[in-house]
């Protein structure tokens, strides 16, 4: 074998990486990936090593959403244990989280080998693919594999659990085929029949109150543009919600803000819609499965999804069009130009609904002690900026801040997913801030969801990822205790305390400070951001009732 090389699994592993551009690998080290650790680290790829293996998988998550590459995350047994409900949270948001997990030899598994558990199994209800991989010479297949399955139809996780042995195994290269991703993965855009195009068309045509509903699977198909020349050409309202937040910009005539019944009321305005047109948009129970009372049973539909499996999942639909958001959107694009679009009476009617609900947050946002979360947002909209990233974790004080903060960028309006896991805020703001070095990234969170992560601001520290965090904190778990005021009348377990999460922060490193004043929190802020660190502005708040949570307690008491 004259000019052939010996390599290991692991060069095979970090080649394969490479191919696909991949330079950062998010970990917390372990005895069955330290193989690997070593050989990647003279290969060029960043580490960024957490403090639990849950916010490595948050932060490749959110690496994924915000930059739309591959998020690889390593860690070993009990760390990928760890990473399920990372991996969990990825795949509600359709993340492609490329999940690399070691093991204890493979000569040795069904032995009751160290740390020995069912990876494979485990991690095949939560991501699209999981596989193990039992020769070294078949890394390269398993990865591309792997990445294909990630980014095919919508987007998902996937796993690789790589033994030990397997990583170090060492082959001749010339007995291994290294895949290029074009050579996999198909980059071009996938069009509708024509004729689907003309009935889409002419269907949105014959309402007199649509609603464009516009999820994540059009994000990642950067559809932004040719969605707004789409409304610009038929003057359609349409909502955007999470990871497709600012892709048409929250300012835009026809765009009427994010989309979650419980916190927009012109949201809530589907229930009145005649015609919906659901873009990469699941039919999942944050739209009521698109069934009545949420959207009226005779409203006539239209999906398009890259996903055949979500067309009509819940309810039947006038025309559904499997394909690429970006290609089908502008082919209805280009059929509505042939037709004139008058405004229609709607959007004045969907308007007056936003300006109402601006007016009811403003007469909570009183300068009272302690504030209420309306107060402390209302207050952040004077020091943000269009291009900040806004990081929300879930809790109502967070959902206060959907409800106010406005998206007027894409990828840059960022929210835990439809699973509602607590604590993926910090992980997903510091990758937001490994992402782009360069802008600013606040963060919002309760005092409840910091306690998940919140070491992981020594992850920050260490990595220098200077960012701000905005805690409300009501010494509750807010939003649980709220419903069981509603429905049970008493609060169980769901009380905590005024802790010094500022104080935790400073010990970590990074820059602290408590607020309990209103006058006080902007100079608090904008210390905060001239510090250079990574900051919490632990801002003491009321325990105020979100309409997320009124929504939550009136649907339980009518039986949905």
């Amino acid at each position: 074998m004259s000019g052939s090389q010996m390599v290991t699994g692991s060069h095979l592993i970090g080649r394969a990486l490479k191919l696909e551009g991949v330079d950062n690998i998010f970990t917390l080290a372990g005895d069955h990936i330290l193989p690997l650790l070593d050989v990647l680290h003279d290969m060029d790829f960043r580490y960024v090593d957490t403090r639990h293996e849950q916010a490595a998988v948050h932060m490749a998550d959110a690496w994924a959403r915000i930059t739309g590459q591959p998020g690889v995350v390593s860690y070993t047994t009990p760390g990928f244990a760890n990473a399920v409900p990372g991996l969990a949270n990825a795949f509600h948001s359709d993340s492609p989280v490329v999940s690399i997990s070691g093991s204890a030899d493979l000569a040795h598994l069904g032995q009751g080998a160290m740390q020995e558990i069912e990876q494979v199994d485990m991690a095949s209800p939560v991501t699209k693919g999981s596989w193990m991989v039992h020769d070294a010479r078949r890394i390269p297949e398993l990865i591309a594999r792997a990445m294909r399955t990630a980014f095919s139809g919508r987007r998902g996780p996937v796993h690789l659990t790589i033994p030990m042995d397997v990583q170090e195994q060492r082959v001749s290269d010339e007995e291994v085929s290294l895949y290029q991703p074009r050579e996999y993965r198909v980059g071009a855009t996938s069009q509708a029949r024509p004729e689907l195009v003309r009935q889409a068309v002419d269907v949105l045509r014959q309402g007199s109150r649509p609603m464009i509903v516009v999820g994540g699977a059009a994000a990642d198909a950067d559809a932004g543009e040719v969605l707004r020349r789409f409304v610009e050409t038929t003057n359609l309202p349409l909502l955007t919600e999470d990871q497709a937040r600012g892709m048409v910009a929250d300012d835009h005539p026809n765009c009427f803000g994010f989309f979650e019944r419980g916190l927009n009321r012109a949201a809530a305005m589907v229930r009145e819609a005649d015609v919906v047109l659901l873009l990469g948009r699941k039919q999942d129970y944050t739209i009521g499965y698109g069934l009545p009372p949420a959207i009226a049973a005779d409203a006539r539909m239209v999906q398009v999804d890259p996903s055949a499996a979500e067309i009509g999942r819940n309810r039947g639909v006038d025309v559904g069009i499997v394909g690429d958001i970006a290609g089908v959107v502008e082919q209805l694009a280009d059929e509505a130009a042939r037709h004139s679009w008058p405004r229609l009476p709607w959007l004045d009617r969907l308007q007056a609904e936003r300006e109402a609900q601006d007016e009811w947050l403003d007469t909570l946002a009183a300068p009272e002690t302690p504030m209420h979360a309306t107060y402390v947002h209302r207050a952040m909209q004077r020091l943000l900026r269009p291009d900040d990233f806004l990081v929300f974790d879930g809790g109502d004080f967070c959902h206060f801040g959907r409800a106010i903060h406005a998206a007027q960028r894409p990828r840059r309006w960022l929210y835990v997913s439809s699973l509602g896991m607590l604590g993926s805020s910090l992980p997903t703001a510091m990758a937001a801030k490994l992402a782009h070095p360069d802008a600013r990234v606040v963060m919002f969170t309760g005092d409840g969801a910091f306690g998940f992560n919140g070491m992981e601001f020594d992850t920050a520290v260490r990595h220098d990822l200077p960012l701000v965090a905005v805690m409300g904190n009501d010494a509750a778990w807010g939003i649980d205790r709220q419903i069981q005021l509603g429905l049970y009348g008493r609060p169980i377990a769901t009380d905590l305390l005024r802790t010094r999460y500022d104080r935790v922060v400073e010990g970590l490193g990074g820059y602290g400070e408590l607020v309990e004043r209103p006058e006080d929190l902007v100079p608090a802020v904008e210390r905060a951001f001239a510090s250079g660190k990574p900051a919490l502005v632990n801002v003491s708040v009321q325990r105020a009732i979100s309409p997320r949570a009124e929504a939550a307690i009136a649907r339980r008491k009518a039986g949905g």
